[in-house]
């Protein structure tokens, strides 16, 4: 796998980690079966992918930056389904773990 491809493919892994985080709201403790199922699928392959990205990136950046978009896919859904507070302070921070993201992307050699 070539870099390009693994910064794609955990940009696909963390889009997964945002859906599994999300589908547990929908799970109610995993007692409904098809968002159970859709949660523990969307699991499975964003891990699976994170494993795939990590044999070129380095793990502390690869794990940092899939763990900050499926935070900021997270809280951006959040907003959107949930109705969760829209403050400033809110999206200041997302805007900090962005940062975050794309500082690791230009510091890591791959």
């Amino acid at each position: 796998m070539t870099p390009t491809a693994a910064w794609a493919t955990l940009v696909v892994a963390g889009l997964f980690e945002t859906g599994w985080a999300v589908g547990l709201a929908y799970t109610e403790g995993f007692t409904r079966l098809w968002p159970s199922l859709a949660t523990a699928a969307s699991m499975a392959v964003s891990v699976f992918l994170l494993s795939r990205a990590l044999q070129v990136l380095p793990v502390g950046t690869g794990y940092a930056v899939w763990t900050g978009i499926g935070t900021v896919g997270t809280a951006l859904l959040g907003l959107v389904l949930f109705d969760e507070p829209r403050t400033a302070a809110r999206f200041a921070c997302i805007g900090l773990i962005v940062a975050g993201i794309v500082g690791l992307k230009l510091v890591t050699p791959s």
